[in-house]
């Protein structure tokens, strides 16, 4: 895990988590591996070309989903069905919350540090993702990408952030499971740390007085 150094870092006085890899187990695969019958390379190839991470964050950057849908039906119509379950089944792609994450919000909330979240997440889903879990009331303030029209690792969506909640960008730490959108956070002047679980993010964040 990547961290500033002890000594140079400011205090912590603000955290905040990315959703999707570190709050939660967003996939697409936990859906298409069913809808290809296990096969791997089908699946692989389907999300590389078809329902591909760029026509996503393009969901996420607040694009609709019919509008989208539609458009690659028309261009892919071979795949029409797989393609629609990308909405119609998309809550089988959220397997449920990375294990211990639950009982770390928790345990933060009843820390001194509040706790927001930064996802590059679709507004239209949220109501979806929402309604599955409740430790939603955990954080302080929620920043969608579909929200705002802005997708991390833009260094505008963590502007957006910091002014919105009044937060000062030298003492929040941003946390994500992508080292891009980290190092986005790092460019707008935001810690930036890499999740890689959440025993090492608990670590971690008992070494920085967080916890």
């Amino acid at each position: 895990m990547r961290r500033a150094p002890a000594l140079t870092a400011p205090p912590v006085r603000t955290l905040v988590l990315d959703l999707g890899g570190v709050v939660v187990d967003w996939n697409p695969r936990h859906l298409y591996r069913k809808l290809f019958t296990g096969d791997e390379a089908a699946m692989e190839h389907f999300l590389a070309n078809v329902c591909t991470a760029a026509w996503n964050e393009a969901l996420d950057a607040g694009r609709p989903f019919s509008a989208a849908i539609a458009e690659l039906q028309a261009q892919h119509p071979e795949h029409r069905d797989s393609i629609a379950a990308f909405w119609d089944r998309w809550d089988e792609m959220l397997a449920g919350p990375i294990e211990g994450a639950p009982e770390l919000l928790r345990e933060l909330a009843g820390a001194r540090t509040p706790v927001y979240a930064l996802s590059n997440s679709s507004a239209e889903t949220w109501p979806r993702a929402r309604a599955r879990f409740d430790f939603w009331e955990c954080f302080e303030g929620i920043v969608l990408s579909g929200e705002v029209g802005l997708v991390k690792p833009d260094a505008a969506i963590f502007r957006h952030l910091l002014e919105t909640h009044g937060l000062e960008a030298s003492t929040t730490l941003f946390v994500d499971d992508m080292e891009r959108n980290v190092e986005g956070a790092r460019r707008a002047g935001l810690q930036g740390l890499r999740f890689e679980s959440v025993a090492a993010l608990r670590s971690e964040l008992a070494e920085r007085g967080v916890l």
